[in-house]
């Protein structure tokens, strides 16, 4: 038997990423003392290489050198060749990714760092092919050259990675705090104005991003000034994205981006983070504008995240591969026979030119299913769900992408939140069954005896501490299963685990949090991140949680901190504000107009949905809402001193620390609210 055959060190790994190395000829370590002890016993540098299970350019690299013996030749005589999943150390990710933007310019996954035995980059780039190709350098030349360097000119190397590894720290660490007003997000909504492409939607060129979180900036630029144009920008990019390819019209979701103006090219991976936002931002639309169609892609989405996404206990899986067959997106493609065959030449024939489908293809001779150019179809579209279900039925039997089966807390959260709302927006009852049974998976599987929270559960493993997004993103969701069920468990946790943060993650003399806690792997650097990419930052999501609940509870100690870490950043936003969309969001909730509504049970067993129905109704992103009984009083004593009004059941609503005589009609209760 070969030593591929037995299997590298990555073999014991829970990762599906690290398991799918785990076969390669390279003799790949996972991050830990081991790999870096065996670096300095043998003096060799460390190649560090950063990806993720769903990663189409990552899969390419390792089948072109990563399975290839000649590399792995290479890499295992003179490299001490780590393995990390970007998922499951998102603080490696962010470290390593600043080097190679300050190196390059770019960045992306494949991940590849050149490291000391002591941690300290002195080499990045992405992907490299085997051989050279299109002017970008194959490993095969460039392996060599970097190893001669390490032995030649040793010197030069450590005192560049000295440098190096200085100017990193000071990127990820230090700040110029700037206190933020409301000129900044005005600043913000001009900006993405102008980049606003009024032919598809979105922002900016190709390739573009569904970026969520602007768009429900958007709607509370709406909500608060009136701007039409904002709201405009939201509809039409929610309008053009669902019609694209982007969105899968056969299975439902989002992928991750698309790779043209049009949404029709997407980058076929599936990510839980993009269709729990996007969740998020269609049930926001849906209460500003009242258009059906966005409560239901919303529903949509949530169908496949329950049908696909879902673990038998509760828990949401990670992703969806963008290759299949070693091809990319060959599982979502179609051939105008290939249907015929399934619906018959009629039936075909009125599906495949409803969906833009033709005999020569629209992506590479076969068929992206799309609505471009034709939003009149949106409102037809229910007529071919028979078509849509057989055709879906014929889908599953072709063999599928890669699935990402661990579970983050990070994304869960997420998708806690969006399942939550949807129930409160929807009154579906059975979105907050799925939101809560998510949330018991967390508590159950990811939380550890003193309390604190774990990154991601694999195989029966829950592993590594957790990090700032961890406790953010669920924090956010327990918020959410609140504001849908009033049970005081969620809101005390919420509570426990925001002062577990502060704890572990905040700093005291600057402000803000800080990527990992205090008692983790301490790494080269200590970063703070509050760019809001992909996802929101921690930074952004944890300020806003902590306005919340200091709302909510009473404790201003957390809006004070809330303050601190806006004011930390605040030359970082003011440089380019839309980049940082969700902290503008915290922003404007700080700047006000912000309610508090507090509802007392009237007759006992009477229930508050009386009123608690005028909250879910309604676009309210400034309000919180706090229900006063037995269960909070000890935790907020407040509570105690408000009672029902006539033995009815009550809402107190103050603003801007200013209460109003208490309400117990409906209708009375919305005047105050909008």
């Amino acid at each position: 038997m070969n030593k591929a055959d037995r299997g590298n060190r990555l073999a014991g790994e829970k990762s599906p990423y690290l398991l799918q190395h785990a076969n390669n000829p390279v003799d790949w370590y996972p991050w830990g003392e081991e790999a870096f002890r065996k670096a300095g016993v043998e003096d060799k540098p460390i190649f560090l290489s950063i990806g993720y299970s769903t990663c189409h350019w990552c899969h390419v690299m390792e089948r072109e050198s990563f399975e290839d013996r000649e590399v792995a030749s290479l890499l295992n005589q003179h490299f001490i060749s780590v393995k990390v999943d970007r998922e499951e150390r998102p603080d490696l990710d962010q470290i390593y990714m600043a080097v190679c933007q300050a190196l390059t310019g770019q960045g992306g996954w494949p991940l590849t760092v050149l490291l000391t035995p002591e941690k300290k980059p002195f080499f990045a780039g992405t992907y490299f092919p085997k051989r050279r190709q299109g002017g970008r350098p194959g490993l095969m030349e460039l392996l060599p050259q970097l190893n001669q360097i390490w032995v030649s000119d040793r010197k030069n190397v450590l005192d560049a990675s000295d440098q190096l590894t200085q100017a990193i720290t000071s990127r990820l660490t230090e700040h110029s705090p700037l206190k933020l007003d409301e000129a900044v997000i005005h600043d913000c909504f001009h900006l993405l104005s102008a980049a606003f492409d009024p032919l598809y939607g979105g922002f900016g060129p190709a390739p573009k991003f569904p970026s969520p979180h602007i768009l429900c900036f958007l709607m509370r630029y709406w909500w608060k000034h009136r701007e039409k144009r904002a709201l405009q920008m939201v509809e039409k990019t929610l309008l053009a994205m669902y019609q694209g390819g982007l969105y899968d019209h056969i299975g439902f979701g989002f992928s991750r981006y698309a790779t043209d103006d049009k949404w029709l090219v997407p980058h076929f991976e599936k990510m839980l983070y993009d269709n729990a936002l996007l969740t998020i931002a269609f049930l926001e639309a849906y209460l500003v504008a009242g258009n059906k169609f966005h409560a239901e892609a919303a529903r949509e989405i949530l169908d496949y995240l329950a049908r696909e996404m879902t673990s038998p206990d509760g828990g949401f899986y990670s992703a969806q591969d963008a290759d299949s067959e070693g091809a990319e997106g060959k599982f979502y493609l179609w051939d105008v026979e290939e249907i015929e065959k399934i619906l018959g030449k009629d039936e075909a024939e009125a599906f495949t030119d409803f969906y833009n489908m033709t005999a020569r293809g629209n992506f590479e001779g076969r068929n992206i299913p799309n609505l471009i150019d034709h939003p009149d179809k949106i409102q037809k579209r229910q007529r071919f769900n028979n078509s849509r279900e057989k055709l879906l039925a014929r889908r599953n039997t072709r063999i599928p992408p890669h699935k990402d089966n661990k579970i983050l807390t990070s994304w869960n959260g997420l998708m806690i939140a969006a399942f939550a709302l949807a129930g409160r927006t929807l009154a579906d009852p059975g979105y907050v069954l799925r939101a809560q049974q998510a949330a018991s998976f967390v508590l159950n599987n990811l939380r550890r005896k003193d309390g604190r929270l774990m990154v991601r559960y694999c195989d029966g493993e829950a592993a590594i501490l957790g990090y700032l997004d961890d406790y953010a993103f669920f924090i956010w969701g327990l918020l959410e299963l609140y504001a849908v069920s009033f049970k005081e468990e969620y809101l005390r946790l919420a509570i426990s685990l925001t002062d577990d943060l502060i704890k572990y993650h905040w700093d005291e003399i600057n402000g803000g949090f800080y990527t990992y806690a205090s008692d983790g792997e301490q790494l080269i650097a200590r970063p703070k991140e509050i760019y809001d990419g992909a996802t929101p930052s921690g930074n952004s999501v944890a300020t806003l949680n902590m306005f919340k609940l200091a709302r909510l509870t009473g404790r201003f100690d957390l809006e004070e901190k809330a303050r601190r870490t806006m004011t930390l950043f605040g030359s970082q936003v003011k440089n380019y504000p839309p980049g940082f969309t969700y902290l503008l969001m915290a922003l404007q909730f700080s700047l006000g107009p912000s309610r508090e509504v507090v509802l007392v049970e009237g007759r006992p067993g009477e229930g508050v949905t009386s009123l608690s129905s005028i909250l879910n109704n309604h676009f309210l992103p400034q309000t919180v809402c706090l229900k006063a009984d037995e269960k909070v009083k000890d935790l907020i004593p407040s509570a105690a001193a408000y009672q029902p009004v006539g033995n009815m059941t009550t809402a107190y609503v103050c603003q801007d620390q200013s209460c109003l005589e208490p309400v117990t009609k409906p209708a009375a209760l919305l005047r105050l609210l909008i």
